[in-house]
């Protein structure tokens, strides 16, 4: 993000610094924003997509220890009502 702010505020100085005509800078900077707001969702997404990659990944693993547990539980409580105490 850092990255893309820099290269942003490149752009931007670079065009205000640029001796063209107040119409044409304009435009300019007009399209490097559009491109800026692009880039910025495409990356937002990303990280979104991300985000939610990990969650189901730890919650698949919850899910798998839970079960492990619970019949880790159901063996020690079959195990006692045997007697059998190992």
């Amino acid at each position: 993000m850092g990255v893309l702010a820099g290269v942003a505020a490149g752009a931007v100085l670079g065009i205000l610094l640029a001796p063209e005509k107040g119409e044409a800078t304009r435009q300019k900077i007009s399209e490097n924003s559009k491109d800026l707001t692009s880039n910025l969702k495409d990356k937002f997404g990303e990280l979104v997509d991300g985000i939610a990659e990990k969650y189901d990944s730890v919650r698949e693993s919850a899910n798998d220890l839970l079960h492990k547990g619970k019949s880790k539980a159901a063996a020690a409580a079959e195990n006692v009502e045997n007697g059998n105490f190992s």
